[in-house]
């Protein structure tokens, strides 16, 4: 395709373009659709086993025996619900915002769509306008553009002919066209946005380690269930007699519940209800969970690097005060300076002036020159009557003051005191300015030119506002053992000069123009500095890559588009409500309130959730633990499976499920230590055994003592009895120390256990009878004898690992 002519592209010309797909239209589509994610949710190979037993015992005739399928459909909707409302946020995902588009066709100025943009397309881009694709800049008037979303450059760049405008940059000051070069999935809006749709969960050391189990249960549970189907059959003489005579029913049954024990479905759940009302508590204090999960990140994280705009500091240029030099100061500085502040074509650091310095209107400039970031200054002149006649100069003192100042620059002249003041200031991390009087000499705006001889009249001062409550947030979390990190587009000095301001002992900060491409020296790197200016995007990636590559859990904090590719290759993004559309819809937190002292809240937020399922998880692995081991003995033994799937839902739901869901809310600001999967198992495995152990006694006594002990009925019964009670026991172990919530919940517990086994409906529905006096005394003896080997556990496994 040619290149637009003077007038624009002509209505032919684009029906071309659109023809041949070169429109600014960019996928929107996410890695996983709707189907996908029900799919990855329900079509599992869990779901497949508890569904087919579910209609197993539906055909059989139990439907009392199938509750567990509740637990699955909890399990499969939380999911379900929780990656799609993931999906519609990376779907509203957008780095252009500008929903028209300015452009030249046919020889007159349009206003349409901007996905109705084509490849050389003219945009007529005025101060305020978003940039709606890649463009070369064919006119320029003083045109400036702020790229701080996609770059982190807090100063606007001035854009000459022939220079690039990218899409999603905001137009400043100036105006001009430029010819669009690149469209669609092409624009740097666009890649930008599509990395940042990118589909992916939140790292999460708790579901990781839950994944992990279920594979492990996905290996053991087809040869188990053989081995208790081998037991049953043989326990009911033998599988031609049991088929014959229709007992296979009852030891289908059996097998079935054999199989669901083994599946830690309630702590997938509870992990997930867990994560729920974290996400709740935090909501109520102005903090939005995009995913439930993330309630746990901060809680791992050991590395937090954080953008300064925005998060450090609140985002905005603030006037700081005026530095009088040595000499008296020209008459009318106020009324220039009021002049600057109230010009329409002002730059941000100028319209911070207006609250300190009125201007009221007065004798009209005779001329004025704009600012422009290429030549760091901006000047007015007035002929007189209410403000003083003469030329005033407005910008960076090492061009003002050096460029033509000649000799006059040296020590101790007007202009030497003017540099080393403006200096010292900047030292301190503060931005200066000069305000300088040209005499009578106009400066005109064709000819912008400083004069030859210029009078240093004060120094102005500018400072990013700092947020109140960042150093005590950042104190938090290094007392806490948090590595920091400051990242950002700015100069590096005023970066450093900036986290001294904030607590953190920075002597300089790391110019990240000279990282190392070397991924190794690039960790390196990351490991000795804290601080870190003039990084582009694609380095705070591979900068958090390189920090997680030595071992580091990371949350990176940001508000900028620039920030979104880091902040979603973090372990934890945290976006502020300020923050642009596409960087909040990629986080796993926003402030809403903007608030960075909410941080430690989520922290602790975070500890309670980890430490809580970690208690709990111990109580569900120790059921899955004593569940394989009665059914690998049991079967081996030809021993009939002593539980119903009702009896242990009713013995899973008083010792495990009920009493887990009081223990996962309650406080607990136990530090995280990593390991988790480690301490439950060592654990709950041994638990598990003990548990297996004391049954099987009974049961072989039972079956060998030949009283009428060991009728089925009598034998389950005070199995039921047996497991609850140690149950309950390791329910007392996990929650110690016990304090006055933990033991409420215990003795109820226990009290619902006395009253549901002498209530009538409840041993109709259940199954349960009063065992004779000699298999209580056994039941007795085996719940002793197991609690006693659980003190000898819980003390061993105490002192191997402290709280």
């Amino acid at each position: 395709m040619s290149g637009p002519p003077a007038g624009g592209l002509s209505r032919g010309d684009v029906a071309s373009r659109m023809r041949h797909g070169l429109a600014n239209q960019a996928p929107d589509a996410t890695s996983r659709s709707l189907w996908e994610i029900v799919r990855a949710n329900v079509l599992t190979l869990f779901n497949a086993i508890v569904g087919t037993s579910f209609v197993l015992l539906l055909l059989l005739g139990s439907w009392q025996d199938a509750l567990f399928g509740l637990s699955a459909v909890g399990n499969s909707v939380i999911g379900v619900v929780q990656e799609y409302r993931a999906k519609v946020s990376l779907d509203r995902l957008a780095v252009l915002e500008a929903p028209r588009a300015r452009v030249l066709r046919d020889g007159t100025v349009q206003e349409i769509a901007t996905a109705d943009v084509v490849l050389d397309d003219v945009l007529v881009l005025r101060a305020g306008d978003q940039v709606t694709a890649d463009a070369a800049v064919l006119e320029s008037g003083g045109l400036e553009a702020d790229e701080s979303l996609l770059t982190g450059e807090s100063d606007p760049v001035d854009r000459e002919v022939g220079s690039e405008v990218l899409s999603g940059s905001i137009i400043v000051a100036g105006r001009g066209t430029a010819r669009v070069v690149r469209v669609g999935a092409e624009s740097f809006a666009s890649r930008l946005t599509a990395d940042a749709k990118r589909f992916s969960l939140v790292n999460s050391e708790i579901r990781n380690s839950l994944d992990r189990i279920l594979r492990w249960l996905t290996w053991a549970l087809l040869p188990v269930a053989l081995i208790v189907a081998n037991g049953e059959m043989q326990s009911r003489g033998g599988w031609e007699q049991a088929i014959a005579s229709g007992a296979w029913t009852s030891a289908l049954v059996g097998v079935i519940a054999s199989v669901i024990a083994m599946i830690p479905l309630g702590l997938v759940l509870l992990s997930s209800v867990a994560f729920a009302v974290g996400g709740v508590r935090l909501a109520g204090n102005k903090v939005l969970i995009q995913e439930l999960a993330a309630v746990e990140g901060l809680a791992r994280v050991d590395v937090l690097c954080l953008d300064k705009t925005g998060t450090l500091t609140e985002g905005q240029i603030v006037f700081d005060g005026v530095h009088e030099l040595a000499e008296p100061a020209e008459p009318g500085w106020e009324h220039a300076l009021g002049w600057f502040a109230a010009d329409p074509e002002a730059n941000a650091t100028s319209r911070c002036l207006e609250a300190a310095f009125g201007h009221n209107g007065g004798n009209p400039a005779v001329s004025s020159v704009p600012f422009s970031s290429a030549r760091k200054w901006s000047s007015v002149t007035f002929d007189g009557g209410s403000q003083r006649r003469g030329s005033w100069i407005l910008g960076a003192p090492e061009v003002v003051l050096t460029e033509r100042s000649g000799a006059g620059a040296v020590a101790g002249s007007p202009a030497g005191v003017a540099l080393g003041k403006a200096g010292q200031l900047a030292a301190s991390g503060l931005r200066t300015v000069v305000l300088a009087y040209a005499g009578d000499t106009a400066i005109a705006a064709d000819k912008a030119t400083l004069p030859s001889d210029v009078k240093p009249v004060v120094v102005l001062t500018f400072r990013e506002q700092i947020r109140p409550d960042a150093r005590q947030t950042l104190a938090y979390f290094r007392e806490e053992g948090v590595a920091l990190k400051i990242i950002s587009g700015d100069d590096p000095r005023t970066v450093a000069a900036i986290a001294r301001s904030v607590g953190l002992d920075v002597v300089d900060g790391y110019d990240a123009r000279t990282l190392p491409a070397d991924p190794r020296l690039l960790e390196e790197v990351m490991a000795t500095y804290m601080v870190f200016g003039r990084v582009s995007p694609d380095q705070k990636k591979d900068m958090v890559a390189a920090l997680q590559r030595r071992g580091h859990t990371v949350a990176m904090t940001g508000d900028g588009v620039n920030d979104v590719l880091a902040l979603k290759e973090a372990d934890l993004g945290i976006a502020m409500n300020s923050a642009a559309a596409a960087t909040k819809a990629v986080a796993r937190l926003v402030l809403l309130d903007g608030r960075f002292d909410r941080l430690p809240g989520v922290l602790a937020e975070g500890r309670r959730v980890i430490a809580n399922i970690e208690r709990v998880s111990k109580l569900f692995l120790s059921k899955t633990a004593y569940s394989i081991a009665i059914a690998v003995s049991f079967g081996l033994l030809n021993l009939q499976f002593p539980f119903l799937p009702r009896q242990l839902s009713f013995t899973d739901g008083l010792t495990i499920g009920i009493p887990a869901f009081f223990l996962a809310l309650m406080a607990n600001a136990r530090p995280y230590r990593p390991g988790f999967l480690r301490r439950s198992l060592s654990f709950a495995m041994p638990a598990g055994l003990i548990v297996a152990a004391s049954l099987l006694g009974l049961n072989v006594y039972a079956n060998s003592s030949g009283s009428a002990a060991a009728s089925p009925e009598a034998l389950q019964s005070a199995s039921v009895l047996t497991l609850a009670l140690l149950g309950l026991w390791i329910l007392s172990v996990v929650s110690r120390p016990l304090d006055a919530k933990k033991l409420a919940v215990l003795i109820a517990m226990c009290t619902a256990l006395l009253v549901l086994l002498n209530l009538p409906l409840a041993q109709e529905f259940l199954k349960l009878t009063l065992p004779p006096a000699d298999m209580l005394w056994a039941a007795g003896a085996a719940v002793v004898g197991g609690g006693l080997v659980l003190e000898v556990l819980a003390w061993v496994h105490g002192r191997k690992f402290p709280r």
